[in-house]
């Protein structure tokens, strides 16, 4: 110690000792209480919220910007390929399966119509009879009446089977070409 040092302590050691103002530690001992209190009394749950804040800042401050990237990205790369996917190709045939059935015959009376061929699309519901019928090629044929009401009736008491979707009945389309020696059914 140098001799100022030592001087300089020998007066701050003389001096009187500070007393502490009467109401100093009643007050502290009240501030401190009713900290203590805020805590116990904000939420038994709070560290635990405190903690699960903490672990979900940390954990999604590395990952959000590589996950609003990829997001970004797919629908970038979707939005550009989509107009070019191909949903349906004219012409192809659809692979049959047991979910969807066509609609069928299941009996009909032979019938000549004319010596003309006649193809007619023959509308069927639910229950397997027929709603509507459109003649696609043979019309001269039927401009006979009686020829007409032939036909007519034939279609009417031809069975067919309803096609199904599911396995439930619905409602559905099919083709008959009528022909002097035969009929053709194409579904």
């Amino acid at each position: 110690m140098n001799w100022s040092e030592e001087r300089l302590s020998q007066a701050l050691r003389a001096l009187p000792a500070r007393v502490a103002p009467l109401g100093l530690t009643t007050s502290l001992r009240v501030i401190a209480s009713r900290e203590r209190q805020r805590r116990v009394a904000g939420s038994a749950f709070r560290p635990w919220r405190d903690r699960w804040a903490l672990f979900a800042s940390n954990l999604m401050r590395p990952l959000a910007v590589p996950v609003a990237g990829g997001v970004f990205s797919a629908v970038a790369l979707f939005s550009i390929l989509a107009p070019t996917y191909p949903v349906r190709v004219p012409g192809s045939f659809d692979v049959p399966t047991v979910l969807t059935t066509e609609v069928g015959v299941n009996r009909m009376a032979p019938i000549r119509v004319s010596d003309d061929d006649v193809i007619v699309d023959v509308t069927v519901d639910g229950q397997g009879r027929m709603i509507d019928y459109t003649v696609l090629s043979g019309a001269s044929a039927l401009t006979n009446v009686r020829t007409r009401r032939r036909l007519e009736a034939a279609l009417l008491f031809t069975e067919f089977t309803p096609a199904t979707s599911f396995g439930q009945p619905m409602a559905g389309k099919m083709r008959l070409s009528l022909r002097n020696s035969r009929i053709d059914v194409k579904g």
